[in-house]
């Protein structure tokens, strides 16, 4: 069974930072990438970051590039998500999003979310 867990959410003001961490466990056999995603009320999950396993390779959506940066830890498949210079619009419940090989073949797999809120 393989569980993404996410920590690190929590209110932070217009212009401050957060990090994220996402950490996968479990009958993990191989990553293919990791990445965020995001939901505000009342809106659709989008897109926010990705990085490729193997080539470390990054993408961003327009509206967070040059502000948050995804990154691999050291510790085994664990990925962070440095949030700088937040604005209102970022408050969001943000999922991490594994696309890895386990007991089940390859698939995606979703954490259970953490809340962003970006507030003065």
């Amino acid at each position: 069974q393989v569980q993404l867990v996410e920590s690190g959410g929590g209110l932070a003001q217009p212009g401050g930072s957060l990090r994220l961490s996402c950490a996968a466990s479990g009958s993990i056999f191989g990553i293919y990438d990791m990445g965020w995603y995001r939901q505000a009320p009342g809106k659709e999950r989008e897109f926010v970051a990705r990085i490729s396993w193997s080539g470390g390779n990054t993408y961003y959506a327009g509206s967070v590039k040059g502000r948050f940066t995804i990154s691999r830890g050291n510790a085994k498949n664990t990925v962070y998500l440095q949030m700088n210079s937040l604005k209102p619009e970022d408050t969001a419940v943000y999922y991490c999003n594994a696309d890895l090989a386990g007991n089940s073949g390859r698939r995606d797999y979703w954490g259970q979310g953490t809340q962003v809120t970006v507030s003065s």
